[in-house]
């Protein structure tokens, strides 16, 4: 009872009408207490995201000027909200790296490192300067000069050395509170009028919410943002380049958990398609099954997430029957089952598009049996296969993989020694595999 309920509430969340209703009472509330549009900004020195995102920050304030924007010093939450700090940490770093090379922005070019040996000191002239109203500028600023290791830069904005004083823990601690109770985790984080935007990744959506406001004062759309767009499009090829033959299969991590792996295959197929690639899916068990805590505030963002993202790539979403446990697990059982049968693309869309926008409980048999007959599976067959328990080997060595390659989460996509984390770099992907199609041997990460 408790999971179908929490499911009608969530179908409830991501229904369009009640987006924007929400949207409409957030607005007509600003109206009656007199209050500004007001973007709170989430940054943290340390994290390159952060870096990209105020690169692009710093344009839309100045076509937005009915809009504040308040910013934050602020460190990520960790704990059950960051599963492997470590990793992300090491990974972040290599994908901010090709994605400032893609959009054309400056990273480490004046040092080869960030400046992190003003780091703490840094820290403390942010916090001293966070009440003064130009903080958004001295923050960019700052952050720019750190992640392009401009540490000369840094002196003499500072103009002095800070030592480390127990006030600026104090205010980077209450600012994670605030993210925190807001309902986010991360930062590189936007909050607008009760809703979340990540990075560069959805500072779009957050630009379509102020158009359609009319609060653009040029009336046109930003050059350094529509750079960005055409930076992530990508053109698939018409034909199979030749030497496509020589490339080794497309690898991708997948949990029949996860929203963002359910959206992603569309792209995987035709990305595989177009360059005529073997796409070898590797299911891997959700992360709670793996030992990582979910809690509410990540969840709820991630399916919300996933619902503009769903729109955006034009798959079914919204009414989602949580998966995790028995779900997952036979899920993984029945897919090897599909692949002996060759259906196996049928029953990843099929599966996907029970849980994720139907509401059906795969945990089930009643539920199972849809997919099956849908996915051109004799259930009786499938029924008994998925009594065989050989999968959880094939699912811990996946996951063995995945930890190799540099990665936890999903889905990853590996082809070679390149790997790509999300459903957000589908246009890296593609880009990448054509480079190494024209002889280019690509970037390695």
């Amino acid at each position: 009872m408790k999971r179908k309920l929490r499911s009608l509430y969530i179908t409830y969340l991501l229904d369009d009408r009640s987006i924007a209703l929400r949207r409409m009472v957030f607005e007509c509330w600003r109206v009656l207490t007199f209050r500004k549009r007001e973007v709170s900004v989430f940054l943290q020195l340390d994290d390159p995201y952060s870096y990209l995102l105020c690169h692009y920050l710093k344009h839309v304030m100045t076509r937005y000027q009915k809009v504040t924007f308040r910013f934050y010093l602020c460190q990520a939450l960790r704990g059950e909200y960051m599963p492997q700090p470590a990793m992300l940490t090491e990974y972040s770093m290599a994908d901010c790296i090709l994605l400032a090379q893609e959009f054309g922005i400056p990273f480490l070019d004046v040092g080869d490192t960030p400046a992190v040996e003003h780091r703490r000191s840094l820290l403390e002239f942010l916090a001293a300067e966070q009440e003064d109203e130009d903080f958004g500028d001295t923050i960019i600023k700052a952050i720019t000069r750190y992640w392009r290791g401009d540490a000369e830069g840094l002196s003499r904005m500072m103009g002095r050395t800070y030592g480390e004083t127990a006030e600026t823990n104090v205010l980077v601690g209450k600012n994670q509170l605030m993210l925190r109770k807001m309902g986010h985790y991360s930062c590189a984080t936007m909050y607008y009028a009760g809703e979340w935007y990540w990075g560069v990744d959805r500072l779009h959506y957050l630009i379509e919410r102020f158009d359609k406001q009319g609060l653009n004062r040029f009336r046109e759309p930003i050059p350094e943002l529509a750079s960005l767009e055409q930076a992530t499009h990508f053109n698939l090829p018409a034909t199979v380049p030749v030497r496509a033959g020589s490339l080794p299969p497309l690898e991708m991590f997948h949990s029949f958990r996860s929203p963002y792996s359910y959206i992603a295959l569309k792209s995987a197929f035709e990305i595989a398609d177009a360059f005529g690639l073997k796409l070898e899916v590797r299911p891997v068990l959700p992360m709670i099954a793996r030992g990582a805590a979910m809690p509410k505030s990540k969840l709820l963002y991630i399916v919300r997430d996933s619902n503009r993202e769903a729109r955006r790539h034009e798959v079914p979403f919204g009414r989602i029957a949580d998966s995790a446990g028995a779900g997952a697990e036979r899920c993984i059982a029945a897919f090897y089952y599909a692949k002996q049968e060759g259906r196996e693309r049928d029953f990843l869309v099929e599966a996907g598009k029970a849980i994720f926008a139907e509401a059906i409980d795969v945990a089930t048999d009643e539920g199972m049996q849809i997919v099956a007959e849908r996915s051109g599976l004799f259930w009786p067959d499938l029924h008994e296969a998925m009594k065989d328990e050989g999968w959880r080997n094939e699912a811990e060595s996946n996951r063995e993989m995945l930890t190799n390659a540099g990665l936890w989460g999903v889905p990853t996509f590996k082809i070679g020694e390149q790997t790509f984390w999300g459903q957000d770099r589908d246009w890296l992907m593609a880009r990448k595999i054509e480079d190494l199609c024209h002889g280019g041997e690509g970037i390695m990460i």
